[in-house]
């Protein structure tokens, strides 16, 4: 199908509407004991139990479908408590939700789904799926070819966890810089696609974990000011563009068409008492 065809699929979505093997057997949330965002945290066991920490549904939903966690085209506007609202979780998964012999694109895509169904079970997560035609940043090779790092760490040895210090995640900084010990190009994709104007995908084709390092970056765009507050000194001049950054790293973004998910959000709720 052309990407310049509008191609709209609607699936309603009742989830947990997975296998049973990929649905966690017990959930257990309560509202986060810390409100402090630097004690926020996700972690998924190589078992693929769950482990979180003052963390709010729009993390959740941001990793489970690959959408960025500030607004963007790809998600409709959530009610306001989803991005306040933090929560500690733990799921328990059942024996051998993430077998040993699960390929590392496989895990990702096990434990995406069991998130899924978490948020339908206890968040009451409704919604629509429409697959639309949109401009797009395309992540690609530059002419010259890559200049990254390979990672001295090995996928195997990766677990999913946001503490910035871990495997697939960026510590933190002005401008966002790319800076992080293990990441591959899903990853970077997904990050930068936080503050550029249109969604990023990647289409670099490179596989493994990457070390990188770069300076801070001006974002394309920013979450809305609060009501009447006083225009602030932009705290990124003086700071390159993204396309600056990425070209150092023998990469680009080249504008162009293509077809993604929009998911609709019919209904999200504060789950329910344990």
């Amino acid at each position: 199908m052309s990407v310049f065809c509008q191609a709209v699929v609607y699936l309603l979505v009742a989830l947990p509407a997975v296998a049973q093997s990929q649905a966690f057997a017990t959930i257990t949330i309560r509202p986060a004991r810390s409100a402090d965002p630097r004690n926020a945290r996700v972690q998924v066991l190589p078992n693929g139990d769950l482990i979180a920490s003052a963390v709010p549904v729009i993390t959740l939903l941001s990793y489970a479908y690959d959408v960025p966690v500030n607004p963007s085209p790809r998600l409709s506007p959530l009610p306001d408590w989803t991005p306040r609202e933090k929560y500690d979780i733990e799921a328990k998964a059942p024996a051998n939700a993430i077998p040993p012999s699960l390929q590392d694109s496989e895990v990702r895509s096990r434990i995406q789904q069991m998130i899924r169904g978490l948020i339908a079970d206890r968040f009451g997560l409704v919604m629509q799926v429409e697959n639309k035609t949109m401009s797009v940043y395309a992540l690609t090779v530059a002419s010259g070819g890559p200049k990254l790092q390979k990672s001295a760490i090995a996928d195997k040895d990766c677990t999913f966890d946001t503490d910035p210090e871990a495997c697939h995640n960026f510590v933190g900084g002005l401008g966002h810089p790319l800076n992080a010990k293990a990441i591959d190009m899903e990853d970077l994709a997904h990050y930068i696609g936080n503050w550029t104007d249109l969604p990023v995908v990647n289409r670099t084709a490179l596989s493994g974990l990457f070390t990188v390092n770069t300076e801070g970056w001006v974002p394309m765009r920013l979450p809305p000011p609060p009501p009447n507050a006083t225009p602030a000194v932009n705290p990124f001049a003086g700071l390159p563009t993204i396309f600056t950054v990425l070209g150092k790293l023998g990469l680009e973004l080249k504008r162009q068409e293509d077809i993604l998910p929009v998911y609709n959000v019919e209904r999200i709720e504060r789950p329910a008492a344990n």
